[in-house]
């Protein structure tokens, strides 16, 4: 575990959800559960307030990631299910807690001045606020009739889920084992993007804390944090992806201002590039120290060319156009081929799926699989959020429908299919290696790193 936790998040405190007897049965069903209008909201209701009153310590034993899980897609305060839109989206607090929208405006008083979070009692102001961007992306993908909510809400999974882990785990081969945990509630924020340095080892995680950017040791180690959020050219208003180049600089695209910043490790900012993007999301670091870059919303994807050492843009070129919202985006060191995850737009219940593009070094398409062509190989919906190449040239992706981190074979054999971990994640958006081949997944469902190795 990491030796570091954040001082500027507190730590959390967790309560039990009301159970059966709660409240009385009555024409609410069986299990006399109030209306959100007839039950008072949760801050009222046997939190400590500042001047005293009852209160409720954590239950033994429950850890982070069980209250991760335990109301993933409903607010905790109102118990109301989360949206994309209006009082119901979820906004994340400074110190780590998610609550929708309504309740943070309730909370914060017509004055809407400084509000306490109703699990820890640290004060904010309602600017100070940001959208919990996963749980918005969980929202997208579940679609608005909640079509997959069996498979990733509390219970952890359905049927279907639990068939699909099942043969994952059949066909998955023996021998990578998890090494290390860093992180954890409380020390990361709803984490986006994890990257590792080719030479040092260390990994750099983007969140939504007070300071954007966690650098932890290849022990595990809390080594700093630096960005900050604020109006400031080089603070980092929202970071949805990092990457570290060959020469040691940490690259983040800031969705807040929809720019590309780069930091040394030391957390100086050396370089702020403005290109006129519409929303730049993944990026990648080639064995040069190019950056290639998805701008989800022009459906474009660039190469940058700078001298970090100096703060200098040499060339912002677009390589490829005509994509479909690309996001994650990953690049081979040994043969240049680049690999891009899209996100297609489609009218019904699931609202969406995935597909994979893989390019040549020279940006010419050599193959492509989108979710319905993996259930063919693969009995189960396939969504995948995050994408690598390992040391063999093997496409590897994260599927947040399975909780699984899946191999689809090198460019001339894709599709593939070969599960690699198929149990201990909750929501994986994030993948990289590192030098000595491990393979890092960015858990976000449990704020987590976790860091898998040969056995």
């Amino acid at each position: 575990m990491c030796g570091c936790r954040d001082r500027d998040t507190a730590q959390s405190r967790w309560e039990a959800r009301p159970g059966p007897c709660s409240a009385p049965a009555g024409p609410q069903g069986a299990r006399g559960r109030l209306s959100r209008a007839q039950r008072p909201p949760r801050w009222a209701r046997g939190l400590r307030g500042r001047s005293g009153g009852s209160d409720r310590s954590p239950q033994a034993g429950m850890a982070a990631e069980d209250e991760a899980e335990l109301s993933l897609l409903e607010c905790r305060v109102c118990f109301e299910p989360y949206g994309a839109d209006g009082q119901r989206r979820p906004l994340n607090l400074p110190c780590g807690h998610v609550l929708c929208r309504g309740c943070v405006g309730a909370l914060a008083g017509a004055e809407r001045q400084r509000l306490e979070c109703p699990f820890c009692r640290r004060l904010c102001g309602p600017a100070e606020t940001s959208d919990c961007r996963p749980l918005l992306q969980l929202l997208e993908l579940l679609g608005p009739a909640g079509g997959l909510a069996s498979a990733l809400g509390r219970s952890g999974g359905g049927a279907a889920a639990a068939a699909a882990a099942a043969a994952a785990a059949a066909a998955a081969p023996a021998g990578l084992g998890l090494r290390l945990c860093l992180g954890g509630w409380g020390s990361l924020v709803n984490p986006t993007g994890v990257a590792a340095c080719p030479e040092s080892g260390r990994l750099a995680v983007a969140h939504d804390g007070k300071k954007r950017i966690h650098v932890f040791g290849p022990s595990g180690f809390c080594l700093g944090r630096f960005g900050e959020r604020g109006p400031a050219s080089n603070d980092i208003k929202y970071p949805l992806d990092v990457t570290v180049t060959s020469d040691g600089h940490v690259v983040v695209t800031d969705g807040g201002d929809c720019s590309v910043k780069a930091f040394d490790f030391d957390g100086r900012g050396v370089l702020a590039i403005r290109e006129g993007f519409c929303l730049p999301w993944g990026l990648d670091a080639t064995a040069k120290s190019e950056v290639i870059l998805t701008d989800s919303e022009a459906g474009a994807l660039y190469r940058l060319s700078a001298d970090f050492q100096r703060g200098e843009l040499k060339k912002c070129q677009m390589i490829r156009s005509r994509l479909v919202s690309p996001r994650a985006v990953a690049v081979c060191q040994s043969s240049g081929a680049v690999v891009v995850v899209e996100h297609l737009k489609a009218p019904g219940p699931s609202k969406g799926s995935t597909r994979v593009k893989i390019f040549s070094a020279e940006m010419e398409l050599i193959g492509q699989m989108d979710s319905f062509g993996l259930n063919l190989v693969f009995p189960s919906r396939i969504y995948a959020t995050a994408v690598a190449f390992d040391k063999e040239g093997r496409v590897i992706v994260t599927d947040v429908c399975t909780q699984a981190v899946i191999c689809l074979g090198k460019p001339e054999e894709f599709p593939i299919f070969n599960p690699l971990i198929s149990h201990g994640l909750s929501y994986p958006v994030g993948l990289t290696y590192t030098a000595n081949n491990s393979l890092v997944v960015l858990d976000s469902g449990d704020h987590s790193v976790k860091v898998y190795s040969s056995t």
